[in-house]
């Protein structure tokens, strides 16, 4: 087989020329046929329960742990007990606002009292409009005394009321780091217990900044496990309305469609539907050559090679959405066209 080839220097692809044959060229096609293309995002992720499906437990301030009935992998109801500290500072606060409130209280029951004798006896010429005006002063700050002095004790009991903690909703202990009798500290790093709620879990992608107009709400996803062939599905549940500038990438929630199998926290692949086109012209990835600025793929017309120029749209990893130059039916040579020059003689392999 004798074919004429030029390469131009320093170009990346063969270049196709037209030339005379004396051989045929074996080559493997494939007929064109209309399918469904995809765009996927693809991008890492992890498994996480749902807002107000994750509750993590730690101390209001430094305490000691007086109860703590679940174990690790016990199913929890609403109202259960979780944990109950003891904090005795708490104790002696409430204690101490409640006296202050009741002080509170007797100096405006006195003021107001006296305010009620004086105002009679300015009535009858016996006391001076000074002293009811006095009177009335003081009434109103003990008033203001007393308002302060039960806002501090409300405080004091919501503080008070936080050494007693019950699940919120039904869920599963997922972590226990404490026993009881343990001193804990008042730290978002010193977790004593958290609970979730595993029917409620959701997907967090990382998703590529670039890519992220390509996502939108209510798209398919797929959920896979790193080493394992089996994938889960879902749909994007939310995407962010405003990204870190200097950052790399943003969080997409995604929502199962049906109760998962994984645990919170599995590390997983995510590939997420960006683009759809239904009855698409997709020609394999390595089918599509360049030469300067012409995009083309060569076609088998009977027993030559047909350099086809075509327009291209949507690419996925393995197909290229071909807009213009193919039509259904078209034998687009799939092996062997890698320099293989316009009219050149072809046989087709079987």
């Amino acid at each position: 087989m004798t074919l004429a080839a030029a390469v131009a220097a320093g170009c990346s692809k063969p270049a196709v020329e037209e030339v005379a044959t004396t051989a045929a060229a074996p080559v493997t096609v494939i007929a064109v046929a209309p399918a469904t293309l995809e765009g996927i995002v693809s991008a890492t992720g992890v498994v996480a329960a749902a807002p107000g499906a994750d509750l993590t437990i730690t101390a209001p301030e430094p305490a000691r742990i007086v109860e703590l009935p679940k174990g690790e992998g016990d199913r929890v109801k609403p109202g259960d007990l979780l944990v109950r500290f003891e904090i005795p500072s708490l104790s002696t606060d409430v204690a101490t606002r409640r006296a202050e409130t009741q002080q509170a209280q007797a100096h405006v029951d006195n003021a107001q009292a006296s305010v009620s004798r004086l105002t009679t006896l300015v009535e009858h010429g016996v006391a001076a409009q000074k002293e009811l005006e006095d009177a009335r002063r003081e009434l109103a700050e003990s008033k203001a005394a007393l308002a302060q002095a039960q806002s501090a004790s409300e405080n004091a009991n919501v503080l008070a009321s936080r050494t007693v903690v019950r699940a919120r909703f039904a869920g599963v202990v997922a972590k226990r780091n404490h026993n009881p009798g343990d001193m804990v500290e008042a730290s978002a790093t010193d977790v004593i217990l958290r609970v979730i709620d595993p029917s409620r879990l959701q997907v967090v992608a990382s998703v590529a900044i670039p890519d992220l107009a390509r996502v939108q709400v209510g798209r398919p996803a797929r959920i896979l496990v790193p080493g394992s062939e089996e994938a889960e599905t879902g749909k994007v549940l939310t995407r962010p309305a405003a990204v870190d500038p200097a950052g790399v990438s943003a969080d997409v929630r995604i929502a199962f469609d049906s109760p998962s199998r994984l645990a919170a926290g599995t590390p997983v692949r995510t590939e997420i539907v960006a683009e759809q086109r239904t009855s698409a012209i997709a020609v394999p990835v390595e089918t599509v050559l360049s030469e300067d600025d012409e995009t083309f793929v060569m076609v088998a017309a009977g027993d030559k090679a047909q350099k086809r120029k075509v327009g291209v749209g949507l690419k996925t990893p393995k197909l290229v959405e071909i807009t213009s130059g193919l039509k259904a039916g078209d034998q687009v040579i799939v092996k062997g066209q890698q320099g293989l020059p316009d009219g050149a003689s072809i046989a087709i392999a079987k």
